[in-house]
């Protein structure tokens, strides 16, 4: 068939869900703290239950105005819709596919770095830097919060406070040492809506 006859949303729409979806290497579980398992159930409620029927209301009300096809209001709602229930979907999957890991629960060695620890390492410059390592939807590097898949926090897994570790970056091999390793509560900002008043 010719891309003369065919919609630019029949394939796209298909393409980029699967793209945003996994991040996740193929047969992992979905770990996420309790903050941001929390954001993003606030996040599907909010679709589901203001803005899907506030959008679905505006459309009914756009279609009764009449010629549909050159309807801005009418076109711009079916668009809206179909990203919300796109989003919707994505929510609900990553939802289901979650494993809620409490940072702050009881380890058996508190010293070796899991999901939720927050670490302190130096690099071989000296610098010190402080991540938590958190699930991949939580992530925001200006928090210090990396995924548990990101090449540092794979460095980081499993080794112990005063150990010295290997990261793989671009530019080179750097070594990590890690100062301190603590499991404490990691702050996830609730879901804000985006509102266009």
């Amino acid at each position: 068939m010719s891309k003369a006859f065919v919609k630019e949303t029949d394939t796209a729409d298909e393409f980029d869900e699967e793209v945003f979806l996994s991040p996740l290497p193929p047969a992992s579980k979905n770990y996420i703290t309790p903050g941001g398992y929390a954001r993003l159930k606030e996040e599907y409620l909010w679709l589901l239950n203001k803005e899907r029927p506030d959008v679905t209301a505006m459309v009914a009300w756009a279609a009764g105005n009449g010629d549909r096809s050159e309807n801005g209001d009418y076109l711009y709602g079916k668009k809206r819709l179909r990203e919300i229930d796109k989003r919707l979907r994505f929510l609900s999957k990553r939802l289901d596919m979650a494993e809620i890991i409490d940072p702050t629960a009881p380890r058996e060695d508190p010293s070796r770095i899991f999901f939720g620890a927050t670490v302190c390492y130096a690099d071989q410059n000296g610098h010190e830097k402080t991540v938590s390592i958190v699930g991949i939807d939580e992530i925001d590097p200006l928090s210090g919060y990396i995924s548990w898949i990101s090449p540092a926090a794979r460095a980081l897994i499993s080794a112990r406070e005063g150990d010295t570790v290997t990261l793989l970056t671009p530019a080179g091999t750097e070594r990590l040492d890690i100062l301190s390793v603590d499991y404490q509560p990691i702050f996830i900002p609730p879901f804000k809506p985006v509102t266009s008043e």
